[in-house]
């Protein structure tokens, strides 16, 4: 599939139900390049992405995220950690508070993309209980879990979405 970029923005949305078709590992592969190719702060790239499979390890993620089943249902879930202490040796506190997740969250963009252009479903799942999901995934103790992204041939049309006006979130300043 060959989308137009401003067909992708359009075509994103966060899917939660999918079909039972597995994820090619080519295709995953493909959506990790995409995240590795995000912009980060001093090109330190602080983050590590879990590819969860295991139906056993989805079952988890969905109960550490306060029940959201298709964490569950999802073929593949991407979890999306920040590595702070990789930021903080360059950029002290503010690395480690805030460079190391908005370089995540450009990644996990960036995933959410990729997997729209290749026809799949994703939804960004930030609502979850980080010291759950360090457990199920026996994560290093300098990882945090930022975000997790179940993937998946999406068994739902995207719904109509609407935006607030442009009016109403910018201003110009001159």
């Amino acid at each position: 599939m060959n989308l137009d970029f401003r067909d992708v923005l359009a075509g994103r949305f966060s899917c939660r139900s999918f079909g039972a078709a597995p994820v090619p590992r080519e295709r995953i592969v493909e959506l990790l390049e995409a995240m590795q190719g995000a912009p980060s702060a001093g090109n330190l790239q602080p983050w590590r992405f879990l590819v969860v499979i295991g139906a056993a390890h989805r079952r988890a993620l969905a109960d550490a995220a306060f029940g959201q089943e298709f964490v569950a249902l999802a073929p593949v879930t991407i979890v999306v950690c920040a590595v702070p202490d990789e930021c903080a040796r360059t950029y002290g506190a503010r690395g480690c508070d805030l460079y190391c997740l908005q370089d995540t969250a450009a990644a996990t963009e960036n995933l959410l993309l990729a997997a729209t252009a290749a026809g799949l479903g994703a939804c960004w799942v930030g609502a979850f209980d980080e010291a759950s999901v360090r457990r199920a995934l026996a994560l290093d103790p300098g990882w945090r879990p930022v975000a997790m992204i179940p993937i998946g041939v999406p068994a739902e049309a995207p719904p109509r979405r609407t935006r607030r006006p442009l009016e109403a979130v910018t201003r110009w300043i001159e």
